[in-house]
């Protein structure tokens, strides 16, 4: 079996906080559940009373805990660190004004806000997006790699 690494990306790009992602190794499928329904199933709690599509997260979950082996567990937002990307991307830029210019706006609260406002007023969005679409799908690729993972490019 092999995974296309746009179905990897997607898997990374919907981790959050609340959710997180996982590749069934034996059938390819990229799952989701909430961080909810990993702790009911982590502490064995009775779900009979959720209603039928917190009970079905809820089966996947118990799933993923008591076959865990049969999972891959995405990369989360953390490890993958937008900021970083974006923070290379400004250092990687030949123009020293729009170097320090992103640079600028990626500093303190609000910065990934400011970043795509200054991104879109320098007229380049689709450098930045193309080179935060290279460095994700890298980290897909060190997924697939380090978990065995055949992949379609």
């Amino acid at each position: 079996m092999k995974v296309k690494l746009e179905h990897i990306i997607e898997g990374m790009e919907m981790q959050s906080d609340e959710n997180r992602s996982y590749l069934n190794l034996d059938t390819g499928e990229l799952v989701y559940v909430s961080q909810d329904a990993l702790l009911i199933a982590e502490d064995g709690e009775d779900y009979e009373h959720l209603s039928e599509w917190q009970r079905d997260e809820v089966k996947i979950a118990l799933d993923i805990v008591d076959n865990f082996g049969k999972y891959a567990a995405f990369p989360s937002q953390y490890d993958i660190n937008e900021y970083d990307m974006m923070e290379s991307f400004c250092y990687g830029l030949t123009d020293s004004n729009m170097q320090t210019a992103l640079l600028k706006s990626i500093r303190g609260k609000g910065a990934f806000r400011r970043f795509k406002d200054t991104v879109d007023r320098l007229g380049i969005t689709e450098k930045w997006y193309d080179y935060r679409d290279m460095k994700y799908k890298e980290i897909a690729v060190e997924f697939c790699e380090s978990n065995g993972i055949d992949y379609i490019k």
